[in-house]
């Protein structure tokens, strides 16, 4: 499967961003709990459903962490994110995707605000 048949699946657009966050713990459902990460992640793409970053962290599948989204037009959110996949890359860092859970569709129609301003500043 190549990288164009990943993009047919996408339900929505992934726009670039240029975000950094920490994470100072993880969780599962299940109130495992990890605390004390101090992981920076650089967030590099961002959708309605999620966002994609890399980081130097070994992060695991299926753990959750809470994270501020702000935008550079000024929208913010506070969500909930899921790591759902990890790819090593050349060097020491992974590449991540993960998904927004419980998003309140108002909350991620912010969003597509972003994509709109990206459009404008062109």
């Amino acid at each position: 499967m190549g990288v164009s048949d990943n993009k047919e699946r996408r339900r929505y657009k992934r726009l670039p961003i240029e975000l950094e966050l920490e994470i100072d713990e993880i969780f599962k459902q299940d109130n495992v709990i990890v605390s004390n990460i101090g992981a920076s992640i650089s967030v590099y793409d961002i959708s309605r459903s999620g966002i994609g970053f890399v980081s130097e962290a070994n992060l695991p599948v299926g753990y959750y962490f809470r994270g501020n989204i702000q935008f550079s037009n000024g929208d913010f959110f506070r969500v909930v994110i899921k790591i759902v996949r990890s790819t090593d890359t050349d060097g020491n860092k992974k590449v991540y995707g993960a998904e927004f859970v419980g998003l309140a569709p108002f909350l991620a129609d912010k969003v597509d605000n972003y994509e709109r301003s990206l459009k404008s500043n062109k």
